[in-house]
């Protein structure tokens, strides 16, 4: 009788990196690392020579923002609501291109295999091209092509926070587990029923959760985009920067803030309570 062969994980060398490949890997990692390092030419330039007292006021206005009525009411409060709004837009954009894009991108509609991969698979590129572009780059390129205008930056926002949404909604899609779909099914359900009362509902808390992360990033977002027309907190920074009024700076900054935070306990209570 032959010897039975050992299962043991421990016994088997399929699949697991041999050392010398481990070593090579590390070796060109540690190389890349160092060569990135290199590359760095920290000489070049002109530095600040008042950098560290600049540093020091900086600093020190952020301990004592400004805080008049005058400011917050006429400049603060304005410049804060108009982000977000531009946020919202952006984001409006993206749940347009995302939610779409991620139900023919899972292939949860599709009958059959053929028509799955001839339809899931130009979408999937298309979202891997539009998320593969910053969309400080689009916004750029959009300017090219309707001038500064806020449009510019709400799309240049809008569309890679689409397909970065597609994606990862798509995902989630696919990882609704099979029992509770397979039961649809056999209750005579279509595919769109299945989507409606099976994959929709099982992904809704996921979905809320991520769509609002996603309008977190679209503020911030709002306020860098600046240059093309966005105005907003962008735009005040923009010109208290160049005025040295570190103190008012900072109050935009905390605005900020509390936008980031209040969306995200926003979020956590709408998740947590579709999750009940």
């Amino acid at each position: 009788m032959s010897a039975p062969i050992a299962t043991d994980a421990s016994t088997l060398v399929l699949g697991r990196p041999r050392p010398g490949r481990r070593i090579v890997l590390t070796a060109v990692l540690v190389a890349a690392v160092a060569a990135s390092i290199a590359a760095v030419d920290v000489s070049g330039g002109v530095l600040h020579p008042g950098g560290a007292a600049a540093l020091g006021a900086l600093l020190q206005a952020a301990v004592t923002p400004e805080v008049s009525a005058a400011f917050l009411s006429r400049t603060v409060l304005p410049a804060t609501a108009l982000t977000v709004a531009y946020a919202v837009a952006a984001l409006t954009v993206a749940v347009a291109v995302g939610i779409p894009g991620a139900l023919v991108a899972s292939g949860v509609l599709a009958h059959r295999r053929l028509w799955r991969g001839v339809t899931a698979g130009p979408v999937r590129a298309a979202l891997g091209f539009l998320r593969s572009i910053d969309e400080l780059i689009w916004a750029l390129l959009f300017v090219n092509v309707l001038g500064l205008h806020p449009l510019a930056g709400v799309l240049g926002i809008g569309l890679p926070y689409g397909a970065t949404i597609g994606r990862v909604l798509a995902e989630r899609f696919q990882d609704v587990p099979e029992e509770p779909l397979a039961a649809l099914r056999g209750a005579g359900a279509s595919e769109a029923q299945v989507l409606l009362y099976g994959r929709l509902p099982s992904a809704l808390a996921d979905m809320t959760s991520y769509v609002l992360y996603r309008f977190e990033c679209a503020v911030r977002a709002a306020a860098v985009l600046s240059f093309v027309g966005l105005g907003g907190v962008g735009l005040e920074l923009t010109v208290l920067l160049a005025d040295l009024e570190f103190r008012r700076v900072w109050t935009l900054l905390y605005a900020l803030v509390v936008v980031i935070v209040a969306v995200d306990a926003l979020g956590g209570r709408l998740r947590a309570r579709l999750l009940r």
